[in-house]
């Protein structure tokens, strides 16, 4: 039993098809197959439920998909302690953001890599819930999610900035001259939002609740971009987080108007599973992280 046949066997459990599992790996797939048979009969276990394609693990491939997650990220926080010791961290970093979250991103990678330019990064745009099991299942090493909306179970936080919303409007609308808005006045808009599944959308909503609000999206979509370019078009208007508003000077015609009445809020930060030790990447990571104030 080696290290890459443990590593196929978690591409294979996390992409659930044997040829991108395969492509992942930057091997054929009829070696990937080739490892993981060697591996059953090295344990002397059925580990893959096989027809003509597949079709998931065996109860025993469970438990050796659960050990080999342990054991590859023992190996890379080897790696990474040994090379941090030397004074030479790097490696990759792949990183799972909420949508709302990707403008302040930049700023927290730039901050790693003040301190370690060798250090890589891989940004994904994913929701809060996908954040919480591609940390469990290994997919991601961090997260950058809501804090204190969902049970992030078995992680440690470091809080990151605090999330204000804003009514992102064209510049001739009629509400563009004003100060602030009521959550009441953005109800009365015609709204694009982001879909239902995104934790965002679920805090807009409960944010019209307060006020006895229940406006009905006009568009929905899961990407801003999407919904800045119906914005632009002058007859949309959206509930966005006030960051967004670093994108103004590349979205011509656009405004954004605090949301007051109520005042709204969440935390949001950087997430990662609690182990022990904590890989010195990830240490890094949190450290850097830890003084910055967005």
């Amino acid at each position: 039993m080696d290290i890459r046949q443990l590593q196929y066997l978690i591409a294979l459990a996390r992409e659930k098809h044997f040829t991108r599992a395969a492509q992942v790996c930057n091997v054929t797939q009829p070696t990937l197959s080739g490892r993981i048979r060697q591996l059953e009969q090295e344990l002397g276990v059925s580990i893959v439920r096989r027809g003509q394609r597949y079709l998931g693990l065996t109860d025993d491939g469970e438990r050796v998909l659960a050990w080999a997650k342990r054991i590859v990220e023992d190996c890379d926080g080897l790696r990474d302690e040994l090379a941090g010791l030397t004074g030479d961290l790097r490696g990759r970093i792949t990183v799972g953001a909420i949508p709302s979250a990707l403008p302040m991103v930049p700023k927290v990678v730039q901050a790693m890599r003040n301190s370690y330019p060798a250090v890589q990064f891989t940004i994904l745009s994913r929701s809060s819930k996908d954040i919480q099991r591609q940390l469990e299942d290994g997919s991601i090493d961090a997260g950058i999610s809501y804090l204190g909306n969902e049970k992030l179970d078995n992680t440690r936080t470091w809080p990151l900035y605090t999330e204000r919303y804003c009514l992102f409007i064209h510049r001739d609308h009629e509400l563009s001259s004003r100060e602030a808005l009521s959550w009441k006045e953005a109800a009365e808009q015609s709204l694009c939002c982001l879909t239902p599944d995104m934790q965002f959308r679920q805090i807009v909503d409960a944010a019209f609740k307060q006020v006895d609000c229940f406006p009905h999206a006009d568009v929905e979509s899961n990407s801003i971009n999407n919904l800045y370019a119906f914005i632009q078009t002058g007859h949309y208007a959206a509930v966005l987080p006030e960051n967004c508003k670093i994108h103004l000077s590349e979205m011509e015609g656009l405004c954004a108007i605090p949301l007051v009445e109520p005042e709204v809020e969440h935390m949001v930060g950087l997430v990662m599973q609690n182990r022990d030790p904590m890989p010195r990447l990830l240490s890094a990571l949190g450290q850097s992280s830890q003084g910055l104030v967005l």
